[in-house]
């Protein structure tokens, strides 16, 4: 039909335009986060303080989440919200280079999460509307996929800054990212500009009559948790590699972007997959996962922590595209800002509570990192498979 090719086309259109704010977003940011965890130790922090800041950033990133989600239901304001969480979200970066104490440069890292808290419902929401046309694994795979070419570009960045101007000039690194940052914002008003009430991208929405969200859905968050809690953060990968001194200082930014690089490969190919065969793809994404922190925290040489972080990349790239793609399919229209909200919430909660056991651990003996990494983990591919019956439906 002439309506839904056209429809289509303009969905593709909307999900590529936002996947280049994403491009040049995660440059910033992630070309950021690719150095902050040498940056920390450099400035005295101790791995106890980079996990706890780690996964403090994310607790409050992801739990302004809820908030954003559920304002974002009852408003509509979806371009409002995800304007202005982008520009905390990327201006922040460039403030790090002004601030040469780790007690200090910890609070615009921080701000950082929570600028990205607050526009991540809305946008996954307007995403969801064009992901219908397309296959919504497919889409937010598609997003992804230009999400993680920002990402290894911003290390990439970041690793000729440092090659330039001398390994421990990370301030001069922070700085210079600003440029494009406000590639992002360009295109972020552009994109606004050409569709301003993105719902419209979804036709014959559904409205169920509901006062909470489907049981599947709180399944669905019980399922997911255990991942959260075992799935590190690449600053305290970093730390680690930092301190262990197997891979040089300017390598570790390249390494991640390589990493990044798998993340958005995957995120196609698992998109496909969970388009064709549903929530065993994601589960496939989460099994090869559990062998990440073990490759990496447990080797002394270079090819098992390669290895090890290509896993880690398969299972990011499956955390940031079907696990949303997931909820999408299984809340109403009506109810999905919440519904990103509230699931980013308690993952952010989590993932708080892995990332400050883990960097507790880990100044004990990196094996129990990774003892409480794998078994957090494995509980999550338990649950799934326990609760397989519920999800074949979907």
């Amino acid at each position: 039909m002439p309506f839904l090719d056209d429809l289509r086309r303009k969905s593709i259109v909307f999900i590529v335009l936002i996947g280049m704010v994403s491009l040049f977003a995660d440059m910033t940011y992630e070309g950021a986060r690719s150095i902050s965890g040498q940056y920390l130790e450099i400035l005295g922090a101790s791995a106890a303080i980079v996990g706890f800041i780690g996964g403090l950033g994310e607790l409050m990133g992801y739990a302004i989440r809820f908030f954003s989600g559920r304002l974002v239901d009852r408003t509509h304001k979806y371009w409002l919200l995800t304007i202005f969480g982008y520009f905390i979200n990327l201006l922040s970066v460039p403030l790090i280079a002004l601030l040469p104490l780790w007690q200090w440069a910890i609070f615009p890292m921080i701000t950082e999460r929570i600028g990205k808290g607050i526009r991540v419902p809305p946008k996954d929401a307007m995403l969801s509307f064009a992901t219908k046309s397309v296959g919504r694994g497919w889409g937010f795979g598609i997003h992804e996929f230009l999400d993680q070419l920002g990402a290894v570009s911003g290390p990439i960045f970041v690793a000729i800054v440092l090659f330039f101007l001398g390994e421990n000039n990370f301030r001069y690194a922070f700085f210079f990212l600003f440029i494009p940052a406000l590639c992002a914002i360009g295109i972020l008003f552009l994109s606004w500009f050409l569709y301003p009430v993105p719902s419209k991208l979804e036709v014959n929405l559904i409205e169920i009559d509901s006062k909470g969200l489907p049981k599947l859905f709180w399944i669905y968050c019980f399922c997911v948790l255990g991942f959260a809690v075992g799935f590190l953060d690449f600053v305290l990968i970093a730390f680690h590699l930092e301190r262990a001194k197997i891979i040089s200082q300017p390598i570790i930014p390249l390494l991640y972007a390589f990493t990044m690089g798998v993340d958005g490969v995957s995120a196609l190919v698992f998109g496909k997959l969970f388009d064709k065969n549903g929530f065993i793809a994601l589960l496939f994404a989460i099994v090869i996962s559990v062998f990440a922190n073990p490759l990496i925290f447990l080797s002394r040489s270079v090819y098992p922590i390669v290895a090890g972080m290509i896993c880690w990349g398969i299972g990011l790239g499956a955390l940031e595209s079907i696990v949303r793609a997931a909820v999408a399919n299984i809340v109403p229209a009506s109810k999905r800002g919440s519904a990103f909200g509230i699931f980013n919430a308690l993952l952010g909660i989590f993932w708080f509570v892995g990332s400050f056991v883990c960097g507790i651990l880990y100044g004990i003996s990196p094996v129990y990192l990774v003892a409480f990494s794998v078994t957090a983990q494995i509980f999550s591919v338990a649950s799934f498979i326990y609760f397989r019956r519920s999800f074949r439906a979907v």
